[in-house]
């Protein structure tokens, strides 16, 4: 029953800590030492190895030089942390009627746990919440010893002895960067041994809190609980977990949902207790909407504190009452605060007993499904689609245009990544037009909150906030994996423990198995005389045993086996595609990258049979002022250092060769990529011209990305009915080569700035087919409706001059495309009596969206940059308050200029007049552009920079001082 929220609850809640005892292992003092103790330094928690001998003095920063390999010595050694008790002794006295449990979030990863000299525990999975009973063992020492010690063993040499059991398989295909063929055994982040994007730290510790928790069978005299932060307790239970699933009556992964059903809020409750409850009750409440419901019966709680008693309700709301959450592109993504009063032993008159827990859940309510129906025959006559399966995402009911990146680990040691980096990151993306991102399989389940299991920082509550969804996944990523009972009776905990964790977030859009395996099997399959048995592993573990332990836990989620998949056959039963599909249909989704820079704008090399790409990208240097950061010579300030080519990881060594002996390879697809499409930058001064290449590469990939997202989105309205591309990547690891849209610091590459135009609710682009001298301009929406605008063409040579220009009103339909030009023949195209070399074509849209005037502005050059004839800028910049900047061309046309921002500064620049982000932009003579750096305070070394010390560069520039 709903009826009106009854104000009674918060006026008697107290503090957890009024009741509950609660130590925090921080609290301790930690020792770290090798395994023979020719090291002991300070320790501390939460942490890992490498922090704390790099705090201690005994290592260098790891991300300094090539202390990614001069410190490989760490991970050959054995690291125990240990403490003593006494603090925790000390402050509580312990009694034979109290029971302590000792909860670890997250160990990394392979550890022996004793307690007093009792042992505990052996864990060897990173991505688990474990929690053990240790009551009494400080009353009964074993010896002497009044320690908690955390005995960690190198992931590496775990793996390397797991690989020797005789019930381990080879497997083929393994995609090794430097630590090989152990990660398919280790519950691991995947990129600890290495990615070609990042570096191979393999780090172990303790990287998520720790906690005593003391329970009593006397219940408390005092008042109830209202818990903000874990672990959450009253003096008789834990609540270790609280799972939020929102999802319509009737919804499941294969039902699509009635948009006008109730809601069902099913709320699951994880407990521990020192004693039996009877008829514990939960209320729930949603006090901006005035909605309470009456206690609800959950079933009794047993004593046991052994493991987690689990207890469900369900509540049932009208469709109506709430506002739905939607991607802040396309809606408001509207949250509430959902009140959960957990009650073990209620008194009369609905009045909180003094063991109650209050627990407030900030969630959102919405429909997201995953399409892989087929199109209807309707469809495909009247649309024109291509025949065969659906492959794109719904919310709320309505098809959408993905638009977004993947995500990696934020920093190669989680327990120093904080929330203000991570907020930048995904702030950032909102500012680039961005409504998904991918939380790639090779890393770590992004943490909820600070709070939350222990979480350290906010992720998922940042993309409920900002409004843009995450795509999930299983942490599996590039290779087979065996299916070895040990093996899966530790997943089994740890994918229901994520799930339940995620539930609540309506940011959630799925839930993938893994990364790249599919098509990895798929080849394994059809390449090995084996039979089928390598897939026949993978269907028990991708098809069959994930998915069901996922869908069991969640009905407001689809799953789907891997990142890039042929799709399904079925969805109840799950039954995956493979390689049955009909010739000429078009099934799934895929990715795509080609390192071949000649063919980079060839549009006929671009993929047309495309449902939604999920990967695509090309790797850049990162900026100069990124390279001060770790650099510490002179003479490593060129291009193809042997510093800066240890810091390229592509194509990957494979082992632990080093540095990188297939680097060179990635160099010089970075390198041919400027040679081809723009001045080869060289000049007097040594560091620009390293600073040039630096940027000259970013420019290559921007362009390359912008060409093909808008390829993609063209799609929308073709017989691929592409809904969405997400590039990869967004953020980075650390200060290499990658195929990032933002450094390691926060700096904005130029593919950030490239997809803040291209990812625009409505763009102009040209389609430039070389084989046929053939020009289409398009206009293309994302937007659910029809939208009404003007196109505006002009041709200028490279001194700035206005030859020509044309004036089109256009309409877009949902999803769509318009026609804005049509030619063929480089004559028919070009200004008359003009070469190919010295004219260009600016393209510019103006529409209304929302009551809001959106513009897009685009360019054609009819060759290679490179090619073209340039004439010299002449730009001056004029600084004015608050680090506003005019940048003004004196002389030709300044091509991709760019403001770059001093070291130790992090931000962005924005037009002042549209209030959008705006750098790298052709400044033609006489139409000025004044933008605004807008700095984070919060990450920023530099709060105050001086404007003198921004730096312009265009493709002038690399050839000139």
């Amino acid at each position: 029953m709903v009826h009106l929220l009854v104000f009674w609850t918060l006026q008697v809640l107290a503090f957890r800590t009024c009741l509950a005892h609660v130590f925090e292992l921080s609290n301790l003092q930690w020792t770290l030492r090798n395994q023979n103790g020719s090291i002991v330094v300070p320790g501390s928690l939460p942490s890992q190895a490498h922090l704390d001998l790099f705090k201690a003095g005994v290592i260098n920063d790891p991300l300094l030089g090539i202390n990614e390999f001069t410190e490989r010595w760490v991970v050959y050694d054995n690291w125990t942390y240990t403490a003593d008790l006494t603090p925790f002794t000390q402050s509580y006295k312990e009694v034979a009627s109290e029971k302590t449990l000792l909860v670890f979030y997250g160990i990394d990863t392979i550890a022996n746990i004793t307690f007093a000299g009792h042992p505990v525990a052996w864990v060897n999975n990173q991505f688990r919440r474990n929690i053990y009973d240790v009551s009494g063992y400080l009353n009964t020492p074993a010896g002497a010893d009044k320690n908690l010690t955390i005995a960690l063993e190198s992931a590496w040499y775990y793996g390397l002895n797991v690989t020797m059991r005789p019930d381990t398989e080879y497997f083929p295909n393994t995609a090794n960067f430097e630590y090989p063929n152990v990660r398919p055994w280790i519950r691991k982040i995947n990129d600890d041994f290495g990615w070609d994007w990042g570096p191979a730290f393999v780090p172990s510790g303790v990287y998520k809190p720790a906690y005593l928790v003391i329970l009593s069978e006397l219940e408390s005299q005092g008042s109830a609980v209202e818990a903000s932060s874990y672990p959450v307790t009253s003096s008789t239970l834990l609540l270790d977990e609280i799972s939020l699933d929102i999802y319509k009556y009737g919804q499941n992964s294969s039902a699509a949902p009635d948009q006008s059903a109730d809601w069902i809020l099913n709320i699951t409750f994880g407990i521990r207790s020192v004693k039996s409850f009877e008829k514990p009750t939960v209320t729930l409440c949603i006090p901006e909407l005035e909605l309470t419901s009456e206690p609800l019966d959950l079933g009794s709680i047993p004593a046991n504190i052994d493991e987690n008693t689990y207890l469900s309700v369900n509540w049932s709301i009208p469709d109506d009452d709430p506002e739905r959450w939607y991607p802040v592109d396309l809606g408001t993504p509207k949250l509430y605060n959902l009140t959960a009063i957990f009650d073990p032993s209620p008194g009369r008159g609905n009045i909180p007993s003094a063991e109650s827990i209050t627990r407030t859940i900030t969630t959102g309510f919405r429909t997201i499904q995953l399409l892989q129906t087929p199109y209807s025959a309707e469809e495909i006559v009247s649309r024109g689609i291509t025949p065969g399966d659906q492959w794109h995402f719904a919310i709320n009911g309505k098809a959408f245009y993905s638009k977004g990146t993947n995500i990696i680990p934020f920093d190669p040691f989680y327990s120093r990544i904080k929330t203000e980096t991570v907020r930048w990151v995904l702030e950032s993306a909102i500012k680039s037009g961005q409504n998904m991102l991918r939380v790639w399989g090779g890393g770590i389940y992004q943490p909820s909150d600070t709070a939350t299991d222990g979480g350290l920082y906010d992720f998922y509550s940042l993309c409920d906030e900002l409004g843009v969804l995450a795509w999930s996944e299983l942490i599996f990523s590039d290779t087979l994996y065996p299916i070895n009972d040990f093996l899966l009776e530790s997943i089994e905990p740890e994918v229901r423990q994520n799930v339940r964790r995620v539930n609540r977030h309506p940011s959630n859009a799925q839930w993938a198995g893994g990364n790249e395996i599919e098509g990895m099997v798929m080849s394994t399959n059809t390449s090995l005389a084996n039979g089928s048995h390598y897939l026949d592993e993978f269907v028990y573990l991708f098809q069959d045993y994930l998915h069901d332990i996922v869908l069991s836990e969640t009905n407001s989620v689809p799953y789907t086996d891997c990142s890039t998949t042929h799709g399904v056959l079925s969805t109840d039963p799950y039954v995956l595609r493979f390689a049955n599909g009909t010739p000429g249909y078009i099934y799934g989704n895929s990715e795509r990258y080609n390192y071949d820079a000649s063919v980079a704008f060839d549009l006929t090399t671009y993929p047309v049979a495309r449902r939604f790409v999920n990967e695509f990208g090309f790797h850049s240097m990162p900026s100069f002022y990124t390279w001060e950061e770790v650099l510490e010579d002179a003479e490593d300030y060129t291009f193809n250092s042997t510093v800066v080519m240890s810091r390229d990881h592509h194509p990957p060594a494979g082992n632990l060769s080093w540095p990188n002996p297939n680097a060179p390879q990635g160099q010089y697809q970075m390198t041919s990529a400027v040679e081809l499409w723009f001045p080869t930058p060289g000049t007097s001064d040594l560091n620009q011209t390293f600073a040039q290449w630096c940027w000259s590469t970013q420019l290559f990939q921007s362009m390359n990305m912008v060409a093909e997202i808008a390829w993609y989105r063209r799609g929308a309205g073709l017989g691929e009915n592409n809904l969405g591309s997400l590039v990869w990547q967004l953020n980075d690891i650390w200060q290499g080569v990658s195929w990032s849209a933002i450094e390691y610091s926060g700096r904005w590459k130029m593919l950030q700035y490239g997809m803040a135009t291209v990812y625009s609710p409505i763009i102009i682009n040209p389609f430039w087919f070389p084989q046929n001298e053939s020009l289409t301009i398009l206009a293309t929406s994302d937007r659910w409706e029809t939208v009404h605008g003007t196109a505006h063409l002009a041709w200028y040579d490279w001194s700035g001059n206005a030859i020509n220009s044309t004036v089109s009103p256009f309409a877009i339909p949902t999803l769509n495309n318009s026609l804005i030009y049509e030619g063929a023949g480089l004559d028919t195209i070009l200004p008359s009596g003009y070469n190919a070399t010295d004219v260009w074509l600016l393209m510019n849209l103006t529409a209304t969206v929302d009551n809001k005037t959106v513009t897009s502005e685009s360019y054609f050059t009819p060759v290679s940059l490179a090619y073209s004839n340039l004439v010299d800028p002449q730009i001056t910049v004029t600084a004015g308050d608050n680090y506003t900047f005019t940048l003004s061309a004196k002389g030709g046309v300044g091509v991709w200029t760019w403001l770059d921002h001093p070291s130790g500064t992090v931000g962005y620049f924005v037009d002042t007049t549209t209030g959008l982000p705006s750098n790298g932009y052709y400044l033609i003579p006489r139409i000025d552009r004044t933008v605004q750096f807008i700095r984070s305070m919060e990450l920023s070394t530099v709060q105050s920079p001086n404007p003198a010390d921004f730096v312009l560069r265009s493709l002038w520039n690399n050839t000139h001082i």
